[in-house]
């Protein structure tokens, strides 16, 4: 079987397709100085995008993890979420509080979906 990587770097790659399951890496936002729901939004925006160009879409999420600087914002991270997700198709999912490697990133989310 083959392993696709897709933006291949030193470090990472931005996702990888194997066996009929796209993994995405841990995606953060660009514009770091948004509050939390600026920063939900563009992450899931990253990930629809990413998503689309492994052939597939958020209604085939799989599992995700969430990594939250502070819990105080986890109910506005939590609106944005549900907004973006399609009805009926809420993944298992787990959120942690961290400290991420950026001090002005909010949130970031890991992505395992089915093609």
């Amino acid at each position: 079987m083959t392993i696709q990587r897709f933006d291949v770097g030193t470090r990472l790659s931005e996702m990888a397709v194997h066996n009929g399951v796209c993994y995405l890496a841990g995606q953060v936002a660009a514009d770091d100085t948004q509050d939390i729901t600026g920063q939900t939004q563009q992450v899931l925006a990253a990930i629809d995008k990413l998503l689309a160009r492994a052939g597939t879409d958020k209604s085939k999420l799989l599992r995700v993890q969430i990594f939250i600087a502070d819990l105080a914002d986890f109910p506005a991270m939590n609106a944005v979420w549900e907004a973006w997700l399609p009805a009926g198709n809420a993944p298992p999912r787990a959120t942690v509080q961290a400290a991420l490697a950026k001090p002005t990133w909010k949130v970031e989310l890991v992505v395992t979906a089915a093609l």
